[in-house]
């Protein structure tokens, strides 16, 4: 294992040495933060897929961006790829109390709790810091809302039960339906209002213990598989997709939805 560490940090110090690869060259922290996030999504996706192999390739992918950055930073006398091993090392032991030294938890929960509070140890962070601090806001938006949720729950700002959240939620539908109905539209008071909605269903989402941006991928993906089977049985039936009413869309819908049950 460590030989092939090795070998992978050589292969990206010579694809960005002189006479290396042009493109590899050219590469800076910024143009390759889009090649991150797309490489995490493909991994994302053969996870959702179980497909192993296709994971370790991914996960693959996703190290060499790991790698081409560290050799950046390397070139800029920065920090090296050994930085990196060392600190998240250094950082996994400092914040795994309870495996490492002689704290005792009893739930994931309280993991958590004690995560935060070195978090925030580490950091140096005085009382004026906000509680929502350390969220990165580049962060997708339904996992950032759900981030920033979580923060604001922890120092007490939360519903009493499920039932206030959900009361919240037809709240906020209503208050957008309102802005629906209304005699002229109003673009920006509807986006507000949408995202109110979005972000009280995103508060749903973390007292039901699920991940809102998992469960929209998912659903997305099963979206894609019924609209790919309607568009099927449209074709075996001659029908054009673009003239078909309202109705005999509805009956595709559901007779796609049926035949997953089957």
């Amino acid at each position: 294992m460590p030989e092939s560490l090795d070998r992978f940090v050589e292969i990206v110090a010579a694809l960005r040495a002189p006479g290396g690869c042009p493109w590899d060259r050219k590469q800076t922290h910024e143009s390759l933060k889009r090649y991150f996030v797309e490489e995490t999504y493909e991994a994302l996706q053969a996870i959702d897929d179980q497909d192993d192999a296709g994971l370790s390739e991914e996960l693959g992918d996703v190290l060499l961006q790991i790698g081409l950055h560290a050799q950046i930073a390397s070139e800029r006398g920065s920090f090296e790829i050994d930085d990196v091993v060392q600190g998240i090392n250094e950082k996994l032991i400092r914040r795994h109390p309870h495996v490492f030294a002689e704290v005792e938890v009893d739930s994931a929960e309280e993991v958590l709790v004690n995560w935060e509070a070195i978090k925030r140890q580490e950091k140096n962070a005085s009382e004026l810091d906000s509680a929502l601090s350390g969220v990165p806001q580049a962060l997708p938006a339904l996992l950032l809302a759900m981030e920033v949720s979580k923060k604001a729950a922890k120092q007490g700002f939360e519903w009493p039960d499920m039932q206030g959240v959900v009361a919240k939620m037809r709240e906020e539908v209503e208050e957008l339906d309102a802005e629906l109905r209304a005699p002229s539209l109003d673009s920006q008071r509807i986006a507000d209002e949408l995202g109110d909605l979005l972000f009280t269903v995103v508060n749903v989402a973390r007292w039901a213990k699920v991940d809102p941006e998992d469960a929209l991928r998912r659903m997305v993906r099963r979206f894609t598989e019924r609209f790919k089977a309607m568009e099927e049985r449209a074709r075996a039936a001659g029908l054009a997709l673009q003239k078909l009413t309202p109705e005999e869309w509805e009956d595709l819908w559901q007779s796609s939805k049926r035949a997953e049950k089957v």
